[in-house]
């Protein structure tokens, strides 16, 4: 009975070489991109920062502007409330009230729908700039040999050699001079979460 057993599992173990040999995978070319420099130093991404810097901005110092606008505006309408010392406001007071929630809503849909189009805006960027990147990071990539490309700052180490910034960033600096710094159209809207 051992022997048989014995039999059965040097049998069994001479076909696991030829089955393991038969999923092997080849061996992978790997070379790296150093994408937070080619963020940093390419032409359209710098311009196109600049400009979402500068209408970020101006969304903050509207909001400032509005903040100061509902202050002014709610101040002497708390006083007034104050002075009635918990009797109803009359009709002239109620109608303030009002008008300052109104302004409240629409300075709240306004900021709102600003920091809309800037998230909108900065997504139209990065997929230009994306779609371009990954267009020429896979022929460079095809051109050198490489199966794999990855971030370098995914990468622990990488020697020089694999390294293919400089030519990515010059192909994208000449392929990809500048980016529209625009809201995406409508049918490609970011979808909000939870709504």
């Amino acid at each position: 009975m051992k022997t048989k057993l014995l039999l059965a599992a040097v049998a069994a173990s001479a076909f696991v070489p030829a089955a393991a040999q038969a999923q092997r995978i080849p061996a992978a070319v790997v070379a790296v991109v150093d994408t937070d420099r080619i963020g940093r130093e390419c032409t359209a991404c710098r311009a196109a920062a600049s400009q979402l810097q500068s209408q970020e901005t101006t969304l903050r110092n509207r909001a400032a502007a509005l903040q100061q606008q509902l202050q002014t505006a709610r101040t002497p309408i708390e006083q007034a409330a104050a002075a009635l010392n918990g009797k109803q406001p009359d009709a002239a007071l109620q109608k303030r009230i009002t008008d300052y929630q109104n302004q409240e809503r629409s300075a709240q849909q306004e900021l709102a729908t600003g920091q809309q189009r800037l998230a909108s805006t900065q997504a139209n960027v990065n997929q230009q700039i994306g779609s371009r990147l990954n267009t020429i990071v896979a022929s460079l990539s095809a051109s050198r040999g490489a199966t794999v490309t990855l971030a370098k700052g995914d990468v622990m180490f990488a020697a020089q050699t694999v390294d293919i910034t400089n030519d990515v960033l010059a192909q994208l600096n000449q392929q990809l001079p500048s980016v529209s710094v625009t809201p995406l159209p409508q049918t490609q809207q970011p979808r909000q979460q939870g709504r």
